[in-house]
């Protein structure tokens, strides 16, 4: 019988809320950046407008450089303490790193020295997020039950729209109540501060539970790792083949997430014409939307599979991202028409990451396997996307850059699906990867009946 279906359920549900908290603070960080790029430019940068903003977005791509990092340092320790001792100290990292930026001084006040700050703190911010993602959706999935992992797990995701939409409403809600003289001198400030709050809350939901049943039963049988010098080589050596691929579908995966939503109130604003709070609301509605609807895609795909979800997905986006960008391009009601379009079209994908990318590695290397690779490709391709989409519009004159971007970024994702294993429904405990020969067969739909 598989460990996680020993789970009451008032404990799954702490857990998924313990999960889903890190993931809520980690986007509640890229949303208030991403929608108050405009004064956080003016504030800290120097230089015209343009070229402040192009320096904020960059700032904003290197806390993803440094994830790598972390994930280096935070995955072998995971697999070796456990995944709750970790978790508690990244979220701790991320949100005070996302305090202490509402806190940074402006350019005028402290000269260089405020971009220099400013560059630190996301560092130390995408050092902390490198363990936070792969060993929250790793928390998740060891708890939830192989049957329902899909639809537990959508609300990890769940978390990720919530803590963005919450950034984006905070950051929107402050410039329509202070104005706009307001938000420059100190305004934009103010939904940094939430960050400290948030952190604290998510410390003392994991400090009420223990680590994971998969995990926990590992270690009764001594086959967790006893020490992490040698993790990184004998990883690369045996588990290179699904590195690669969920690297390749994370490329799939974050070049559309972080255009749609991180990249859109910049290009809705500077490329479309769009007021600023215009492009604020816009994406926000499609957030909304999205996430009315990302439970229902996780439980579709506990019993279709998440293959055939991430196909449709990826053919949908390749199919129609030039069309619903030049409806974006009519006006405010087509804006809106047309990211709801994409948001829905990315929605398989993002239901599913934490039900399929975990089960893509055996326990002992699953924390390690999943925060390397995925924050390897994300590095590169996910907050890199905001800069890169900018400066190919700027530099073809193409409004539609950012569309081709993301078509290139589904095709890399496709080749990379077709050699994954469909997991869906099979145990994570053990130490054979799921889905294989040698790993427990998928359990059935529904729970069989109790014997009398």
């Amino acid at each position: 019988m598989e460990a996680q279906a020993k789970t009451p359920p008032d404990v799954l549900r702490k857990a998924i809320a313990a999960s889903a908290i890190g993931n809520a603070t980690e986007w509640f960080d890229y949303g208030i950046y991403a929608y108050g790029v405009t004064y956080i430019s003016a504030a800290i940068f120097p230089g015209d407008a343009e070229r402040a903003t192009l320096l904020a977005l960059m700032t904003f791509a290197v806390s993803f450089l440094v994830r790598p990092l972390g994930g280096l340092v935070w995955g072998p320790l995971g697999d070796r303490i456990g995944r709750k001792r970790v978790l508690a100290i990244t979220i701790i990292l991320m949100s005070g790193a996302t305090l202490c930026a509402g806190l940074v001084p402006s350019y005028h006040s402290i000269g260089l020295w405020a971009p220099i700050l400013l560059v630190l703190l996301r560092m130390i911010q995408g050092f902390s997020t490198g363990g936070e993602y792969g060993g929250a959706a790793t928390f998740m999935a060891e708890y939830a039950p192989s049957r329902r992992r899909g639809f537990l797990g959508s609300f990890l995701e769940f978390g990720t729209l919530s803590g963005f939409s919450a950034g984006a409403l905070l950051m929107l809600g402050c410039s329509l109540v202070l104005g706009d003289d307001a938000m420059h001198a100190w305004g934009w400030r103010l939904p940094f501060l939430v960050a400290a709050p948030l952190g604290l809350i998510g410390v003392y939901l994991r400090s009420r539970l223990e680590d994971t049943p998969v995990f926990r039963e590992l270690e009764a049988q001594g086959e967790a790792l006893e020490e992490t010098s040698t993790q990184f080589k004998d990883l690369i050596a045996g588990y290179w083949r699904p590195i690669l691929r969920l690297g390749g579908m994370v490329v799939a995966l974050n070049v559309v997430n972080y255009t749609l939503l991180t990249y859109m109130p910049t290009y809705l604003e500077h490329e479309i014409g769009l007021s600023s709070d215009q492009s604020l609301i816009v994406p926000i509605i499609g957030m909304l939307a999205m996430m009315v609807i990302v439970p229902f895609a996780g439980r579709i795909s506990d019993r279709v599979g998440r293959k055939p979800l991430w196909w449709f997905s990826l053919a949908g986006l390749f199919v129609f991202g030039v069309p619903m960008f030049l409806l974006m391009g009519t006006g405010v009601a087509g804006a809106a028409v047309g990211f709801a379009v994409l948001g829905l079209l990315y929605l398989p994908q993002l239901a599913t990451i934490s039900a399929t990318f975990p089960a893509m590695f055996p326990t002992q290397v699953r924390y390690a396997g999943f925060a390397i690779a995925y924050n390897v490709s994300t590095s590169l391709f996910g907050g890199t996307a905001p800069a890169v989409n900018d400066w190919l519009t700027a530099k073809t004159g193409n409004a539609l850059m950012p569309a081709f971007y993301m078509m290139a970024a589904c095709v890399v994702g496709a080749i990379a699906l077709i050699k994954v294993p469909e997991t869906t429904r099979c145990p994570l405990n053990g130490t054979e990867t799921p889905g294989t020969a040698d790993a427990p067969p998928p359990v059935a739909l529904e729970a069989e009946p109790a014997k009398a």
